[in-house]
């Protein structure tokens, strides 16, 4: 009965080891980590250009997820008046209802970082940032922005906890830290 058992379970070990083998060697390597996640600057630098896109083309929502704590909160904007918070999957849905509602599918969208103004300590870090959004062949100006970003350090490197937008007004001008 031994016998029996190990010629029936010698081939089987043999078969998933080797099946096992070959499915390992067909997963794809695992990527490399994003060398601009390794500064807080950088993990902002990153979204900006993630959020950025040519006519025709739209963002890599998972590579901007990717940027972010699972846990993190937006607040944005939508007027000089009205904030809405937000999860990570709420601001991609949000992004996903701009593309929707404009033309910025045909002619693509930009958000240019103008300053940044970044304090760390330890663990933690907290970015000002002035930026300009612009949607080509608009015909509006470059629209001026403010955000506010704390970051934390976890596993090697860094992720956005919470990003806080507003609109710099004749009554709330640019924040003396991202004056020239």
């Amino acid at each position: 009965m031994r016998h029996l058992r190990f010629k029936t379970i010698l081939p089987a070990l043999l078969l998933v080891s080797f099946v096992g083998a070959d499915l390992a060697a067909q997963q794809p390597p695992s990527p490399e980590p994003d060398a601009r996640f390794a500064t807080p600057e950088g993990v902002i630098n990153a979204i900006y250009d993630m959020v950025t896109f040519e006519a025709g083309t739209v963002p890599d929502w998972d590579a901007v997820r990717s940027t972010f704590l699972p846990e993190a909160i937006v607040v944005l904007y939508a007027s000089r008046t009205n904030a809405r918070l937000m999860s990570v999957d709420g601001f991609i849905l949000d992004w996903y209802k701009f593309l929707d509602e404009s033309p910025v599918k045909e002619t693509g969208f930009s958000e240019t970082i103008l300053r940044m103004e970044t304090t760390v300590f330890n663990g933690t870090a907290n970015a000002w940032v002035l930026y300009e959004s612009h949607i080509p062949g608009s015909g509006r100006q470059p629209r001026p922005g403010i955000d506010n970003f704390s970051l934390v350090k976890k596993d090697g490197r860094w992720w956005i906890a919470s990003i806080v937008n507003d609109i710099p007004t004749q009554d709330h001008p640019i924040p003396d830290v991202l004056q020239n």
